[in-house]
């Protein structure tokens, strides 16, 4: 699954904000230049219409990546501002709110353009536009992206366009649908993804430089590696950069075990064990292929247990739907492949099964697949468990896990769950 399709998943799923406990970190070009930060929404100079779109949408007060962002982005003279954050602090929300303030109604051309890497994408975050500005009067989004042509000689109206690089660069330069002199407010949202998508980051560039001196600048990435904040420094000039730490999985809270298993048919029969042995809110469990997660959705629906499964066949929304439905616990089981073994929080899973241990095209444990599984338990600060079901030849790789993570795994015996019994008592 590609990059962005996980960020429009992560978009679609989110119906609240992932809270951080790490600090918001500040690189501004003039150390004594003040800034500030807000509790509420009230605070910054946002009109009534906004506050009440704000409202709507769910937001009681801004998350920590708002707090320091907004008043930065409203301040004036206009700042611009690289913003790194990981999907679901609120980031989209934060630069919907700061273009629909500048925008000037009275003004009927575009003043504030925004890229995103894919059509869905975009489609998204004109959806926000449209829920946080639906009290305000003409604020009309347009959409620059396939299968919506602009006519030639048509000059468009609308105050704000959301689109992918290539069909903006089509509209400004090639048809001229609108003056890209006029805008007043850039945002460029994914950066990450626009680095890797191929032909995407220079398309940016080209229409980045074409924009007034004075047009606000507006970088957003859920990464700041090296090549992100090489290809920032391209785009804007003399930014505020802030960063908020991606939270950090760890295996302190989780009780790691394994199994040894002879056949997939032994496996299930050691879950079903599992199943007799604890008391389980939800679970997760995690198949190395489409197949065998199928044949396992099969076996435990024919059992009586309200099964979900997830692969990448799926589309992005059928993926956001099954996700929302185990989150509402209309199934109490998520069988998935790797497509989902990151973003979901469930504070109800107690449980995670690796039916098979992941593992690279080397045959040797993918570590990071490991840890983002097992990681879906023990959420919020909460105890969780973690089993996995290996065959004789592979304990090797629990080995190896054990290594390079400084953590034990217990093995426990397939048709033995006294010790389960034991804890859970």
């Amino acid at each position: 699954v590609d990059l962005a399709e996980t960020s429009l998943l992560n978009k679609l799923i989110r119906t609240s904000l992932v809270e951080s406990i790490h600090h918001v970190e500040i690189l501004q070009q003039d150390p004594s230049s003040p800034l500030f930060s807000v509790k509420t929404f009230e605070e910054l100079p946002l009109k009534k219409e906004l506050l009440q779109g704000i409202y709507i949408m769910g937001f009681n007060r801004p998350s920590k990546i708002q707090e320091t962002a907004l008043p930065i982005m409203l301040a004036y003279p206009p700042q611009n501002l690289i913003a790194q954050s990981q999907s679901g602090t609120g980031k989209t929300a934060a630069f919907v709110l700061a273009m629909l303030s500048r925008v000037n109604a009275a003004e009927k051309h575009p003043q504030c353009l925004c890229l995103a890497p894919t059509y869905e994408l975009a489609l998204q975050i004109g959806h926000v536009i449209e829920s946080i500005g639906q009290f305000c009067a003409d604020t009309k989004v347009t959409y620059a992206v396939r299968g919506n042509p602009v006519p030639q000689g048509r000059v468009l109206e609308e105050p704000i366009i959301i689109g992918t690089p290539g069909t903006v660069l089509d509209w400004c330069f090639k048809r001229r649908a609108f003056d890209v002199k006029k805008i007043t407010m850039f945002v460029l949202d994914e950066a990450d993804i626009m680095i890797n998508t191929q032909g995407l980051s220079c398309q940016s560039i080209r229409i980045q430089r074409a924009l007034p001196k004075n047009c606000q600048m507006l970088l957003f990435s859920a990464t700041f590696k090296e090549t992100v904040r090489a290809f920032a420094m391209q785009i804007v000039s003399k930014p505020i950069v802030i960063k908020l730490r991606e939270e950090e999985l760890t295996l302190s809270n989780i009780r790691q075990y394994f199994l040894v298993c002879r056949s997939r048919e032994e496996k299930y029969r050691a879950l079903c064990n599992i199943y007799g042995s604890i008391t389980i809110g939800q679970a997760m469990i995690f198949c190395q292929t489409r197949k065998s997660a199928e044949w396992l959705s099969v076996e435990m629906s024919q059992d009586g247990h309200q099964v979900a499964i997830l692969t990448a066949e799926l589309t992005v929304a059928q993926r956001a739907n099954v996700i929302q439905r185990f989150r509402d616990g209309k199934e109490k089981v998520l069988i998935a492949t790797n497509v989902c073994a990151r973003g979901i929080d469930v504070q109800q899973v107690t449980v995670v099964v690796n039916f098979h241990l992941p593992t690279d095209h080397k045959c040797r444990p993918d570590f990071e697949t490991y840890l983002h599984r097992i990681g879906r338990t023990g959420r919020f600060g909460k105890r969780g468990i973690a089993f996995s079901m290996v065959e004789r030849q592979n304990v090797r790789l629990v080995q190896m896990i054990e290594d390079h993570f400084q953590t034990k795994i217990k093995e426990l015996e397939p048709d033995n769950m006294d010790e389960l019994e034991r804890l859970e008592n």
